[in-house]
């Protein structure tokens, strides 16, 4: 029975918006995400809960370098950890400087609040692995799956009959709605697509999300995302084809989401807590530029 351990990283202190997974092998626990380096202190003292200490994770599976799932991990090499990403990822962890100027343009003052410092690793404490390896830890073993869509360097990861997802499963928090995060710059609601049908292909038991947890019943997530993931592309794509700028959009979309959330039963802090885990202003910019793509042939 493998032991799976849910971390919480209470994300700007709000509980159940980021998780980190620590799975026990006889190889030492290896960790699936770190969070933002703005959570690390959390984390840590998560991962001491159970037992060990940050230098005992010396091995380090992230879904994709996004802040929220990749953020800290250049905190775990220091230590000498060895971190797994998808190929295109390698690079912006070795030279991150990047990925936080890009991700400043959005955040601006806020980056460090949110985010906290992003350092490079060093390229020998990097492995770029790619669809259908397997890494053994032990008497554990971790089948890569590519799954495109959310991101062109994204994950997940099978290990026995459940998958860590990263982001392509999308955002459940507390049995909730399903509600797919759509930032810039890689969208592609055809690779989500194709990945959610791969995923589901595999049969899982359970799904573990980084926002947030253990989903009993993949089906129903992957029906509910493909379905939303449309319903919010499709209403941005008026905005798009009427060339309407997307500070004037964010407040619209911002309010449309706000209302699918009601009609489903949230109320006004679980509604906050969807927010953290995933900015539903973010997603403006990110499928405005999936219709750019689409109209220019690009996708």
């Amino acid at each position: 029975m493998i032991k799976i351990h849910t971390l919480d990283l209470y994300f700007q202190k709000e509980n159940h918006s980021i998780a980190s997974y620590l799975i026990e092998t006889q190889q030492g626990p290896i960790l699936i995400e770190t969070g933002p380096m703005s959570t690390f202190e959390k984390l840590k003292e998560e991962i001491e809960k159970i037992g060990y200490q940050v230098k005992d994770i010396e091995n380090i599976l992230l879904t994709h370098i996004h802040f929220d799932h990749a953020g800290a991990a250049w905190k775990f090499a220091e230590h000498g950890a060895k971190i797994f990403v998808h190929p295109i990822g390698v690079p912006h962890l070795q030279h991150p400087e990047k990925l936080w100027n890009s991700a400043a343009q959005i955040y601006g003052e806020d980056m460090n609040t949110l985010w906290g410092e992003m350092k490079p690793i060093p390229e020998d404490q990097l492995d770029g692995v790619k669809d259908g390896q397997t890494i053994e830890f032990g008497d554990v073993e971790v089948e890569v799956i590519y799954t495109p869509g959310h991101a062109v360097h994204h994950n997940a990861y099978k290990i026995g009959d459940v998958i860590f997802t990263g982001d392509v499963g999308g955002v459940r928090i507390n049995n909730g709605p399903v509600v797919p995060p759509c930032p810039p710059p890689d969208i592609n609601i055809e690779l989500w697509k194709q990945s959610i049908d791969k995923l589901r292909s595999l049969k899982p038991e359970a799904l573990y999300l980084t926002h947030y947890g253990k989903q009993e019943n993949p089906n129903e997530v992957f029906d509910e995302l493909e379905i939303v993931l449309d319903q919010w592309a499709n209403y941005i794509k008026p905005f798009y084809e009427d060339n309407i700028p997307s500070d004037k959009i964010v407040p619209l979309f911002v309010e449309f989401t706000e209302k699918q959330f009601k009609e489903k039963g949230l109320e006004k802090d679980q509604i906050q807590t969807y927010e953290y885990a995933n900015p539903s202003w973010m997603s403006v910019n990110g499928l405005l530029r999936y219709w750019k793509l689409k109209d220019q042939g690009r996708i």
